[in-house]
């Protein structure tokens, strides 16, 4: 037998062939449709800090528009790191067609992505506008839930105060040493630039716990005795502002708490997120108000019908919700139920709880798993938030936005494209 004739690449070859990226991208392709979408969208309160402006010297801008296009379609596909979709952006065709004859770096991105947070809070309350005003979105039911996201802090980081007092102490000697061995010239500059910013980055990082442990142990003692922390209080190095909670699996970590107001019909159809919050809290509780504030100052309308579990909810709230004419779907706890037995015996509590108990009200409020659950499970598994990568409330709270965003103009895509057409 003879041998195989095979064919084998030639890579020393030159040759030439035309370049039409746009060719390679479906016109029906999400990132076209997301592009066009994002395009009809005001997003000027991203330049508002720009000093690039005409007549003055200086390097311009990237495209808000891009940056902002880039982001939505890559958490869409479940990416969230600045430097996966920079490489993206030089690997795969619908994102170079998006970036075109421009280089994108993950700095830049990651800078857009946690830099502002009230650009995004306007985008985020400008697509839920449209989507109102085109009769996308319909506020006759909001489903509350939340769930926690694992921090950028590992469990080590969590110090009492001795120890931090002590990593303070630490600190310092290592940024005096960091400091002196560039006096005495030892490596490049640029190595010498990178070890004084990473020992001030510690060192702040240190302070911040401190100053945290110090407002937590403030506000244990103001607590009663049965409401203070049963251990010693501790504070993160890596992230002050990350918390240990209690996941789902039932083991403690380090998390942030992501809450989402989620309207639309429990029978199916689209669901939007029309409220977005970060907390560092473990509990749920009195999240109920707050949220229904913030759902009225985005869209200047009232739900008639708030769902949320047992956990959401005080009677507060309920009361709350009962003055503004919202009927409370909320599920009647044990520790809520020891509560009313004590002695609350209001008409607005009664009348909840007769609701609560009615077949009607228990088949109502069955909706809320259809529409906010769904909202969670998209979270976790199609845009991989399970752990975000940035630091602080305020960087969380924005990658939340943007999250929020992604969903709300995906769910609603075709139809915003045709309205905006």
């Amino acid at each position: 037998m003879g041998k195989v004739r095979t064919r084998e690449p030639q890579r020393d070859q030159g040759w030439l062939f035309p370049q039409f990226p746009g060719a390679r991208v479906a016109q029906t392709d999400p990132v076209r449709v997301l592009s066009r979408i994002i395009a009809k969208l005001d997003l000027t309160s991203f330049l508002e800090e720009a000093k690039a402006v005409e007549g003055v010297a200086g390097r311009p801008v990237t495209s808000p528009t891009l940056l902002m296009t880039l982001w939505v379609c890559g958490i869409r596909e479940g990416i969230g790191s600045a430097r996966e979709l920079a490489r993206r952006c030089q690997r795969d065709e619908a994102y170079r067609w998006l970036v075109g004859d421009m280089e994108v770096s993950h700095d830049v991105l990651s800078a857009f992505l946690t830099g502002h947070r009230p650009a995004l809070e306007g985008m985020f309350t400008q697509v839920l506008g449209l989507l109102l005003a085109e009769g996308l979105l319909e506020l006759t039911t909001m489903a509350q839930d939340g769930f926690r996201v694992r921090a950028s802090a590992s469990a080590p980081s969590f110090r009492r105060g001795k120890s931090l007092a002590e990593c303070r102490e630490q600190a310092l000697l290592h940024l005096k040493a960091v400091l002196a061995a560039a006096e005495a010239g030892e490596g490049s500059v640029g190595e010498q630039a990178a070890r004084k910013a990473a020992a001030r980055d510690y060192l702040r990082r240190v302070d911040a716990a401190i100053e945290t442990l110090k407002q937590r142990e403030a506000e244990d003692e103001a607590k009663t005795p049965s409401q203070r922390a049963k251990q010693p209080l501790r504070a993160s190095t890596t992230d002050a502002d990350a918390r240990v909670m209690k996941m789902a699996d039932g083991g403690f970590r380090p998390a942030f708490n992501l809450q989402f107001g989620v309207a639309g019909d429990p029978q199916g159809g689209p669901r939007t997120i029309v409220g977005v919050a970060v907390t560092n809290e473990g509990t749920d509780a009195r999240s109920l108000t707050p949220m229904v504030k913030q759902v009225q100052r985005r869209t200047g309308v009232t739900p008639d019908k708030v769902l949320a579990d047992g956990q959401h909810a005080t009677i507060d709230d309920i009361k709350a919700c009962v003055a503004q004419s919202i009927q409370p779907l909320v599920a009647v706890p044990e520790r809520m139920a020891k509560a009313l037995g004590a002695g609350d015996k209001s008409p607005e509590i009664a009348a909840w709880r007769a609701l609560m108990s009615s077949e009607e009200g228990k088949a109502e409020y069955r909706g809320r798993a259809a529409l906010v659950e769904n909202v969670n499970a998209h979270a976790r598994s199609r845009y991989d938030i399970k752990q975000v990568l940035v630091k602080g409330l305020e960087k969380v709270g924005c990658v939340a936005l943007m999250m929020g965003l992604t969903h709300n103009l995906d769910a609603h895509a075709a139809k915003l494209l045709a309205a905006l057409a």
